[in-house]
């Protein structure tokens, strides 16, 4: 058994076999118990099954304290929130996928949990290549600062742009080299139909299909800022990654309510700009400042993350509270 504790990217094997471990049942149970047959999702559904996985996030941070310490439990928490808030901006972008492919309600769960399949190894990918460039050129980090000082500027300007996803390259890619249904074939990713040159059967997509793969490439776009986000916090693979999982598990669940109040944090995205700007400027700040190894404080990390996003949240809700033109978005 001594396998079980040889260091692993830096952390012994058992705590990454005891986080895949919680990862696969925790989807197994979502899908073979509590989702085994399609159903709508409503936002009271959506607000419990969120408040389990936030425990369950939260709780895997209370187990890394036990096992590595405060530091390591405050950078994760910090990159919990962090992961959550931004892919908060994801869930908006994920609406008006399943509105432009009218997805029912009844099939989104099923396009959002196999797309969670895909996000575990994306990122896992994206963790890991982004871990060994920072081991390998330590310089990388302020790049990742700059980039993330850059991205906060942008999205605070971009704030007011609307996307628009029939003009995605990517959605155009994939009409103009696969054959997709005209409609929907149930909760069905591929159908057998025949082909209109030589009448033979082949393999179709249907539109769930496409609104998966969209899924997914939004996730990689989304990464590219929270993954430089959570590494200008912490370099620690292990809690990059857990933090990043447990925090997309539960928006996955938070989706259906979020997806039904989207007008109500019009103004969050400026938080979250800020924040970014933030984050960024923190490895900076941790060496001029000069604190302890030259890295910002986790526990101050964490408050002021809290602030902005407090704040945020707050301003959002307080500015749409009687707004009539947000309210029809």
């Amino acid at each position: 058994m001594e396998f079980l504790f040889t260091p692993w990217l830096g952390t012994p094997l058992w705590l990454w076999l005891s986080f895949f471990t919680a990862v696969v049942s925790l989807l197994a149970f979502d899908l073979g118990v509590l989702h085994k047959d399609d159903h709508e999702i409503g936002v009271k559904e959506s607000l419990w099954l969120s408040a389990g996985y936030i425990t369950l996030g939260l709780s895997f941070g209370a187990f890394v304290w036990w096992q590595l310490g405060q530091q390591a439990a405050l950078e994760y928490v910090t990159g919990f929130v962090v992961e959550k808030s931004l892919a908060m901006d994801n869930v908006f972008v994920i609406a008006m996928i399943f509105t432009y492919f009218a997805i029912p309600r009844l099939y989104q769960h099923r396009v959002l949990f196999w797309g969670i399949l895909g996000v575990i190894v994306l990122r896992g990918l994206m963790i890991g290549f982004g871990a060994a460039l920072v081991a390998q050129f330590s310089w990388v980090l302020y790049l990742f600062a700059v980039f993330l000082i850059y991205t906060g500027i942008q999205m605070w300007r971009t704030a007011e742009d609307a996307h628009d996803i029939g003009d995605s390259k990517v959605l155009k890619w994939l009409r103009n080299h696969l054959n997709v249904t005209e409609g929907l074939h149930g909760n069905r990713f591929f159908v057998k139909q025949p082909d209109p040159a030589t009448g033979k059967p082949v393999t179709w997509v249907t539109p769930l299909f496409l609104a998966l793969m969209m899924v997914e490439f939004v996730d990689v776009v989304f990464a590219v800022d929270s993954i430089p986000a959570i590494f200008a916090i912490t370099t620690d693979p292990f809690i990059v990654y857990t933090s990043n999982i447990f925090a997309i598990l539960g928006l996955r669940a938070l989706y259906f309510a979020l997806a039904a109040m989207v007008h109500r944090f019009h103004y969050l995205k400026y938080a979250l700009s800020v924040l970014l700007v933030f984050i960024g400027s923190k490895i900076f700040l941790g060496d001029l400042a000069g604190f302890e190894n030259g890295k910002f404080p986790p526990a101050l990390s964490l408050g002021i993350t809290f602030a902005i996003l407090g704040v945020g949240v707050g301003y959002s809700l307080w500015k749409t509270k009687d707004d009539p033109a947000l309210e029809a978005k």
